[in-house]
């Protein structure tokens, strides 16, 4: 009897996942359906351009970008979130006192830290010149000395 009664308690909360897990496939599959009834399906060139804000497109849509980009928009973004965890300490830096302030320190410091190493490393420098193996501007010239930008007056 205790073995049936702990059975249906578990059927019961499987029950609320199953029902969930239906109700969220629903939420995604009906709106996509809803749409593929209603739009209008006259495809035309123009329709099946790609769209860039209202030019045409000209070249491959496959151009390579420069790493650098992501690595200062990676950088950007990881102080960024850590910077929001700032509001929430100033709203209760009263109450907790001291340990707060330590605390904050010691999260600033690591922040400073890593400030440090990602500017000693040259990742916030926009442009490399001293670059292993480049080509093109990034060739280090056999007359130049170290650290001394290419075309640099």
């Amino acid at each position: 009897m205790l073995a049936k009664a702990v059975l249906n308690i578990m059927y019961r909360d499987f029950g609320t996942v199953l029902i969930f897990a239906i109700l969220a496939i629903v939420l995604v599959y009906v709106p996509l359906l809803i749409q593929s009834l209603v739009a209008p399906s006259d495809k035309t060139p123009d329709k099946l351009d790609n769209y860039e804000c209202g030019e045409e497109p000209e070249g491959s849509a496959w151009v390579q970008f420069n790493i650098r980009f992501y690595v200062i928009a990676l950088i950007f973004l990881i102080f960024d979130v850590e910077v929001v965890f700032l509001f929430p300490w100033a709203m209760v830096f009263k109450d907790m006192g001291m340990v707060a302030f330590v605390e904050m320190g010691i999260f600033l410091l690591i922040l400073i830290v890593g400030l440090a190493y990602v500017w000693k490393k040259g990742d916030l420098d926009w442009v490399k010149y001293n670059v292993k193996y480049g080509r093109g501007r990034y060739r280090q010239k056999a007359s130049q000395k170290e650290g001394e930008a290419i075309g640099s007056i």
